[in-house]
């Protein structure tokens, strides 16, 4: 009799053995290369969020690096509009022109002269401003600075001058539109504060340029 060696399970061939085996291969090769697959992914996943936030804090930085460098040459700019308002270059500049090369000797002797004039006409709207206001007098001195204010190129100044001619009128600052005498002298009042004020920016700016 015989052994009875493989009863109830399928016998195989040699070829079937190596297909099976080739098939078996190659179901492992496959596993391995997902698995490799995945942990690429999973790197390349894990690195990118990195990327990102690294990219994210820099960003607000440059942003506040420029904001920052844009405000720098606003404050500059704030700086000469505060001398436009109290002088004007372009008439101020026709003044220099007549100095000569080495020095600015004229100019500056007519500049100080000013000074004088117009602290001699202070004096004198005071004055007038005495009870009664002598209007007509006011408004003369107010012509009569205005003048010499606008050679220098006085912006400030030049302009309360102007007003103070017409309150001196009994006219608004437009110098159309009549005033009572006590509207005209609260006016005045209000105006020669404001008048010394700009007159001793103005000056302060003049003798600091002089003085370089």
């Amino acid at each position: 009799m015989g052994t009875g060696i493989g009863r109830g399970y399928p016998s195989y061939t040699q070829e079937e053995k190596a297909d099976s085996g080739s098939s078996a291969a190659k179901s492992s090769d496959q596993d391995k290369g997902n698995q490799s697959t995945s942990k690429v992914t999973e790197t390349k996943a894990e690195s990118t969020p990195k990327a990102t936030e690294t990219k994210a804090e820099s960003t607000p930085k440059a942003t506040e690096t420029k904001a920052e460098s844009k405000n720098e040459p606003e404050a500059e700019d704030n700086d000469d509009d505060d001398d436009d308002s109290i002088i004007d270059h372009q008439t101020f500049d026709q003044l220099l022109e007549m100095d000569d090369e080495e020095d600015h000797e004229f100019s500056k002797s007519l500049v100080f002269n000013y000074f004088e004039q117009a602290e001699k006409t202070f004096g004198e709207m005071d004055e007038a401003m005495k009870t009664p206001p002598d209007f007509a007098n006011l408004s003369r001195l107010g012509h009569f600075l205005k003048g010499s204010s606008a050679a220098l190129g006085l912006i400030k100044v030049r302009e309360s001058c102007e007003k103070l001619q017409h309150y001196g009128n009994r006219k608004d600052a437009s110098g159309i539109n009549p005033i009572t005498n006590d509207e005209a002298k609260d006016l005045i009042e209000t105006l020669l504060v404001a008048m010394k004020a700009e007159y001793k920016e103005a000056k302060d700016f003049l003798q600091g340029f002089y003085a370089e």
